[in-house]
């Protein structure tokens, strides 16, 4: 008998060898580059993940009101390349191990990531600002004291002229 033979009977008798997706449990590499989350409290606006999306699945724009910025991905255009957490300053941008991309042809414009980010009133002037992330104070402070708490509040010309005086 062949070689070939003896392993195809073999093979005949033996369970399947692969995962049974999508009817049970598969196993998820640790680090898999899935679909992205989006943490609109930590996000400060400075568009770098739009800037270096591979696809240009990232839009961050101004709504229609003027309350605030309205942040989109869309996950049909995303290469799940991890550019966005990577130069994320703030980490609002996180890539998930959820793989699960398929879904209906009439959902393709409404598979999306969405977040909104509400302007604040500047404590000095009243000019409405993208607020400062406890995230960003983390990043750029050791310790967080009094004096940068009024500054997170201040937009940047008021922390111009505060830091002149």
């Amino acid at each position: 008998m062949s070689s070939f033979l003896k392993i195809a009977l073999r093979n005949l008798f033996k369970s399947p060898t692969t995962d049974p997706y999508p009817f049970g449990e598969t196993f998820v590499p640790k680090g898999l580059r899935g679909k992205a989350k989006y943490n609109a409290g930590a996000c400060i606006a400075c568009r770098m993940c739009e800037h270096v999306c591979a696809g240009g699945a990232i839009q961050i724009r101004e709504v229609a009101d003027k309350s605030g910025l309205e942040f989109i991905l869309w996950h049909n255009t995303c290469t799940f390349c991890g550019l966005c957490e990577y130069y994320c300053p703030t980490k609002a941008i996180r890539l998930t191990e959820d793989y699960h991309t398929a879904h209906r042809q009439e959902d393709k414009y409404r598979y999306v990531e969405k977040g909104f980010i509400k302007y604040v009133n500047c404590a000095g002037c009243g000019t409405p600002m993208v607020p400062i992330s406890p995230e960003l104070l983390q990043r750029a402070y050791e310790n967080v004291n009094k004096e940068i708490e009024i500054l997170r509040h201040l937009c940047p010309k008021c922390r111009q002229k505060r830091a002149l005086r």
